[in-house]
């Protein structure tokens, strides 16, 4: 059974958290965070390790609905996103993932059935996948059109092109671009006839719990283009949904997300009218 290796090579991002990989020079700086959609902290780049990130940090889950839990590092640590583990009868799946891994979370996670998957939004959320992928033996989907952005290669990953992953027991992954070229969503019908929309930050839940947004980059508050919106918007042409959750804490439109969706996407293409 496989544990996790807490070295202490310090191979992870301080800032996005995305891990390097170990007995290579590290960048000056992580490519990730030096693009113009992430940022390079305020005390430059710096590195830390899982082994360091283990003496003060865990992770807690709760579950949100039947069959959904949501995953967080607390304290919190780099982007500070949340990761959701699905159950699903034909095997669980991890959508999105965490830059830290301890043996509870191992421990409760293969108590539930282990991983069938990880399937990650967009590049921001690669973080420890490597190490995730090796501890519950499943692959990691991430679309084509993101691999550049992979920092630490893995035999675990799996490229798939194309707008349409069709998982197991009604999942499916959409590549909708806009933040990323590969930018996905997952949808997920649920145990009680309603279905999720698993969004990352491709599709940002608003404060208000009453809109959408959708943004090339969030922290640097650069606008998409009008034909990205439009992309976005033919990607889920005729995709039914109910919940929308986001990547962070409290965001989660609890009902009649299809309608929130549509009336923000004509909100935004409003603009350029």
């Amino acid at each position: 059974m496989t544990h996790i290796n807490h070295t202490t090579h310090q191979t992870i991002c301080a800032t996005c958290g995305t891990q390097y990989p170990v007995g290579k020079p590290l960048p000056e700086l992580c490519p990730i965070c030096d693009d113009e959609r992430q940022y390079i902290g305020d005390n430059g780049q710096t590195w830390t390790s899982l082994a360091t990130l283990a003496k003060d940090r865990a992770i807690r889950f709760s579950q949100i609905r039947d069959g959904l839990y949501d995953l967080r590092i607390t304290p919190a640590f780099a982007i500070g996103q949340r990761a959701f583990l699905i159950l699903s009868e034909s095997g669980n799946v991890l959508w999105d993932c965490l830059p830290f891994l301890d043996e509870p979370t191992i421990a409760f996670i293969r108590s539930v059935g282990g991983l069938n998957a990880i399937v990650i939004s967009h590049p921001h959320y690669y973080s420890l996948m490597a190490e995730w992928a090796k501890v519950f033996d499943c692959p990691v989907y991430i679309h084509q059109n993101d691999a550049v952005w992979v920092q630490n290669p893995t035999p675990a990953v799996t490229f798939w092109t194309g707008e349409r992953n069709e998982l197991w027991d009604g999942m499916a992954i959409i590549n909708t671009g806009g933040h990323f070229p590969g930018s996905c969503v997952l949808i997920q019908p649920d145990a009680s006839g309603k279905t999720n929309l698993l969004t990352g930050d491709t599709i940002y839940v608003a404060r208000s719990r009453r809109l959408v947004t959708f943004m090339y980059s969030y922290p640097n508050l650069i606008p998409l283009p009008k034909k990205a919106i439009e992309q976005i918007r033919d990607r889920l042409d005729g995709v039914s949904f109910d919940c929308i959750y986001g990547a962070f804490e409290g965001m989660v439109i609890p009902a009649n997300g299809r309608a929130v969706f549509d009336a923000s996407i004509q909100r935004y293409l409003s603009i350029f009218e």
